[in-house]
């Protein structure tokens, strides 16, 4: 019919036909499900909210996007980026005022991404990719260092067990994901010898009931919408950046292809229903997208759906129990998880002998800015513009003008390169406008022109010699430039 792939099709069927294969699925929507408790209840409190707000969204974005979005095995709940973009709204107009936000920055990505901003993706480069990766790595093992400064003593071994465990356990048997086993096997263990160590409850009330269907207590009115409006389009935008930028991560590590603009929308959708549900928002999530493909193995949408199922039963139905779970059994895995989302071959240092300083610099420049403002988006974007500025001083050397005939009434010069306005700039440089003869001609059969800049870099040359009494021939133009010339020119003839 031409219509994008049902839920049911393809692999979510063959894995519901395998046991072995639904196992890694169920198996991982259980690991993936326990870590997003006490993440989903610290990122409530970046933004200023009650924990049940994040964990109800993390459950409503789990469960919608395992059906509308792009990108199978993906986790998509609440997350940092969004906390901090958001937390103005909520400090200062209140749970109400945040909850339409959400709802708006929903609609946005649905718009944004209908309107096809998803190919923007194909101008990211990989230097800026293995930036993101890196600096991903850098602020999972970052997230982890409160809950191992300031504590009992006894934190540190268990988190040094749990550690050995996850190394060595996927050596011996992959039949149980070896963090389930950190999981199950530290807590029994601190419930057993009644550990004094800090556990999820610690991080804030798990809740005791199901998240309600209602509308935001806002006045729906043009004023609203001022207030709202900026917070939501950020949202949008980080929102939408984070997920298509994971899910390009996920597409490279299970060598498959994903529909990016059905993401990007299938995003939308999930914040509009996270909203009508109270929820604070969300987008893809790295860190437990990482635990679900490369450390659990999953690979359909059925793991994803199964960590927002598991999720809402685990704390409304076994809430004092989940409570128990130490925090150096997760912290562990996040740290192994950081460990193994780095991308260790960018930082060798074969590679970095090898690979162009414009390259390295761009990743690190990602790195940095991210790190330093603890936002993916930010460091994406700023790492973008900076390869755009590499990529144009590099191109911008590469164009030349060279005199390939000289005779008593005519001068030619042959211009070979790409013209666009960071190397046309010093064109007008490059001419001897004094000791020409009265006819100079222009070949530009070996360049192309890209832009207004170099037209009116030609436009110069003309009018410098003409000033001298001499005329220009140019000759050579491709239609493309041809065109484009005509368009821009002063000296392009009669209008």
């Amino acid at each position: 019919m031409g219509a994008s792939p049902s839920w049911w099709d393809g692999p979510v069927l063959t894995a519901l036909r395998s046991p072995r294969r639904l196992r890694t699925e169920v198996l991982g929507g259980l690991v993936v499900a326990l870590a997003l408790i006490p993440e989903a209840i610290s990122f409530s409190i970046i933004a200023g909210v009650d924990p049940r707000v994040g964990l109800f969204a993390s459950f409503t974005m789990a469960v919608t996007i395992a059906f509308t979005g792009g990108r199978p095995a993906m986790i998509s709940a609440a997350t940092g980026a969004v906390a901090l973009v958001i937390a103005p709204v909520a400090r200062e107009h209140g749970i109400d005022y945040l909850v339409a936000t959400v709802l708006l920055a929903g609609v946005f990505q649905i718009a944004l991404s209908v309107a096809g901003v998803a190919r923007l993706m194909r101008f990211i480069p990989r230097s800026v990719m293995v930036g993101f990766v890196n600096a991903l790595a850098i602020l999972i093992f970052l997230a982890q260092l409160p809950h191992l400064i300031g504590v009992g003593w006894l934190v540190y071994p268990m988190v040094a067990v749990a550690l050995a465990v996850l190394v060595l356990l996927p050596k011996l048997t992959t039949a149980v994901p070896a963090p389930l086993v950190v999981i199950v096997g530290l807590t029994a263990v601190t419930m057993a010898f009644s550990l004094d160590v800090p556990n999820v409850g610690d991080e804030g009330a798990l809740p005791e009931s199901l998240p309600t269907l209602g509308l935001p207590a806002v006045p729906w009115n043009l004023e609203t919408l001022r207030v709202i409006a900026p917070f939501a389009l950020a949202m949008a935008l980080v929102g939408l950046l984070e997920s298509l930028m994971t899910a390009k991560l996920v597409d490279d590590i299970t060598d498959t292809h994903s529909d990016k603009t059905r993401e990007g929308w299938g995003q939308g959708v999930a914040n509009v229903v996270t909203g009508f549900f109270g929820g604070m928002g969300g987008c893809a999530m790295i860190g437990q997208t990482m635990i679900n493909v490369k450390v659990s193995g999953a690979r359909t949408r059925i793991s994803t759906l199964l960590a927002g199922v598991f999720l809402l039963a685990l704390v409304v139905g076994l809430g004092g129990l989940v409570a128990q779970i130490p925090m150096a059994a997760l912290v562990a895995v996040m740290v192994m998880v950081a460990v193994g989302t780095v991308d260790w071959h960018s930082l060798a240092p074969k590679t970095l002998r090898h690979m162009p300083i414009a390259e390295t610099t761009v990743m690190l420049v990602t790195v940095g800015v991210t790190v330093a403002t603890h936002n993916l988006a930010y460091g994406v974007v700023v790492g973008v513009l900076v390869a755009m500025v590499a990529f144009a001083h590099r191109v911008a050397h590469f164009t030349e003008v060279v005199p390939v005939r000289a005779e008593d009434d005519v001068r030619v010069y042959q211009v070979r390169g790409e013209l666009f306005f960071a190397s046309s700039n010093d064109l007008v440089y490059q001419f001897d406008y004094v000791g020409d003869p009265e006819h100079v001609v222009l070949d530009l059969s070996s360049s192309h022109i890209w832009d207004a800049s170099t037209v009116a870099a030609l436009d110069a040359i003309v009018t410098k010699y003409a000033g001298k009494g001499k005329r220009v021939e140019i000759i050579g133009l491709n239609d493309a430039s041809e065109a484009r010339r005509a368009l821009l020119s002063e000296h392009s003839g009669p209008r």
